[in-house]
């Protein structure tokens, strides 16, 4: 929780003026009994209509100095909560960004947005709270007593007994009240979950008549959140009544006592007015206590959880800080002894995988299902680190290059092509920022896209949905192809990305791509697209099987012979 609110430190002369207009507001909150003590006991008391006027002038006076210091004080603490909530969530975004898939995986698309939303609003409301009332309220306390014991020791003394009792019971409902919290927000993470995975296969739901099942399941996580908190809120719902019990019990008994020191002439009418004064304004101080005690247990919870996100930074660097390796590369790849166990996992998805890829080679990575061709894929722009041996290009380990820099040079068109909401060109143009419209529409014919895009009412500028959900499946792959292609690569990496494309297209494709200073990999399961390779890594079950061209795999590997012959059938593939 410290290290979240070190990033305060920026905002301390916000901070300051807060807490001077703060502590302003509480010195005449503490003067004011005494005031009104001195227009009783020397004023009403004596008759003296001048001292009624003169201290009622000064209390109306700082009454109203107090007044403007909290209005100006709302204003500066709104300021640094607010700015504190943005920096916040911007910095937290941007560690996102840069997280590897294995740091992903720990934390569900749910979860992310939770703490980027309703865990940063709970730290904005602490800070809000924390300058406004936070400081205020025990300062009042404490000087209340203070105060009390300047008028009257002997009943002083009361509030001084009762005050350590109820401190210790709001330290206990701070720690309890943080567990509680902690908990609440791990179920509205699950809540968000169930909301965001029936959104995104909404159509999947209707199709297969689900829709009950889904219903059911989200009323039972929200049911669960409701509980979670009723039992949290509960708790702090408690403390209050208990606080005024005790408080009342306090006031009564200064009343008898002081009354009885006012008959026996020990002390005056004022001075029993100023201490019950200061009673019922720490009762007000603990009853607003109480409330910033709920802010605070749901602030250390969603402090905590922002931490472990922040933590996460630490183990995705960028790199080797030492390393300065920001250079135009050429494109050898090189892979030596790599395996790969997934997070939390013992089965070796990748083992032993060794080979060499020249610059401007076109290699095709085939392999039935759950070889391993899209881990491989993802460990060369390092989304993942390889568990063991090393990736090289250019003949330096890869960790050696600035992260950034290293990925700039990549083109990836993952399995599933992803659009984003916007134009056509903003999609194109998502892949280099820097693209002119020329090298956004080369990039399209080059993807065997642009046609396609002319026939459109909008052209380039035709707003694609989410998810590109207007376009068909072979028109996404495309524009993702042509996204990767704008960039110009040095590496492209083609993950099964012509799946839905027919051999015209796909052939007219691979030639454009030919054209490109690129060294290119591509997972296919269509011979028509292997043969064209340079060479065809053949994988399974995690290792290579083979690393050859078509004509000698053709001739030599049992399992690409069946793959030929599956596609192609004997008789044509005898022929091949």
């Amino acid at each position: 929780m410290t290290k979240i609110f070190k990033r305060l430190w920026t905002y301390q002369v916000s901070i300051a003026i807060a807490l001077i207009l703060m502590l302003t507001e509480l010195a005449v909150e503490l003067v004011q009994p005494l005031i009104m003590a001195k227009i009783i006991d020397d004023g009403l008391a004596q008759e003296h209509t001048e001292t009624v006027i003169l201290w009622g002038s000064i209390l109306v006076g700082i009454s109203l100095l107090a007044f403007a210091a909290g209005i100006i004080n709302t204003f500066y603490s709104a300021h640094v909560s607010q700015n504190f909530g943005y920096s916040l969530r911007k910095e937290l975004y941007s560690i996102i960004q840069y997280f590897t898939f294995a740091n992903s995986s720990k934390f569900a698309s749910s979860s992310l947005i939770t703490r980027l939303t309703n865990d940063i609003t709970q730290l904005q409301n602490m800070i809000f709270m924390g300058l406004r009332f936070l400081l205020r309220s025990p300062l009042l306390i404490i000087g209340g007593i203070i105060m009390s014991f300047v008028v009257n020791a002997r009943l002083a003394l009361l509030l001084a007994v009762t005050i350590p009792v109820i401190i210790l019971m709001f330290i206990w409902v701070i720690r309890k009240g943080g567990r509680m919290f902690k908990k609440v927000q791990g179920k509205l993470d699950f809540v968000n979950n169930v909301m965001l995975e029936n959104l995104t296969a909404v159509k999947l739901i209707k199709a297969y008549v689900r829709k009950r099942f889904e219903t059911d399941r989200f009323i039972f996580a929200s049911n669960d959140l409701r509980r979670n908190t009723e039992k949290a809120l509960r708790l702090m719902e408690i403390t209050v009544p208990l606080l005024l019990f005790i408080m009342n019990l306090c006031i009564i008994a200064i009343l008898w006592l002081g009354s009885g020191q006012i008959a026996a002439g020990q002390t005056q009418v004022g001075d029993v007015v100023a201490i019950i004064n200061y009673s019922l304004r720490i009762t007000s101080s603990l009853s607003v206590i109480t409330m910033l005690i709920m802010v605070v247990s749901r602030c250390k919870a969603s402090a905590d959880r922002l931490q472990e996100v922040f933590e996460m930074e630490e183990k995705d660097s960028n790199g080797n800080e030492n390393a300065s390796k920001q250079l135009e590369i050429n494109g050898k790849l090189e892979f030596k002894d790599v395996a790969f166990v997934y997070p939390n996992t013992e089965y070796n998805v990748l083992a032993g995988i060794s080979f060499t890829v020249q610059p401007n080679e076109v290699i095709a990575v085939m392999g039935i299902t759950g070889a391993g061709k899209t881990t491989l894929f993802q460990l060369i722009p390092r989304l993942y680190e390889p568990t063991k041996g090393a990736v090289y290009i250019d003949g330096t380990d890869i960790r050696e290059y600035n992260l950034d820099s290293i990925r700039k040079q990549i083109g990836y068109v993952p399995q599933v092509s992803l659009l984003f909401t916007g134009t056509i060109k903003e999609n194109i143009r998502w892949g280099n920022p820097f693209a002119t419209d020329n090298e956004i529409v080369k990039a399209a014919k080059d993807a065997q896209i642009h046609d396609t895009i002319m026939k459109l009412p909008m052209k380039y500028d035709t707003r694609i949905g989410q998810k590109g959900i207007n376009l068909s499946g072979g028109q996404r792959q495309r524009l993702s192809i042509a996204r990767a292609l704008v960039r110009k690569p040095k590496i492209l990496l083609l993950d099964d990305s012509t799946s839905a494309l027919d051999l015209q297209t796909e052939k007219e494709l691979l030639r454009a791509i030919s054209t490109y200073n690129a060294t290119a990999l591509l997972i296919t399961q269509k011979i028509s697209t292997a043969r064209k390779a340079n060479r065809i890594l053949l994988m399974e079950e995690g290792k290579i099987l083979a690393y050859a061209h078509h004509d000698q795999l053709l001739k030599e590997n049992k399992l690409y012979q069946k793959i030929v012959e599956s596609q192609l059938g004997k008789e044509e593939a005898s022929h091949v």
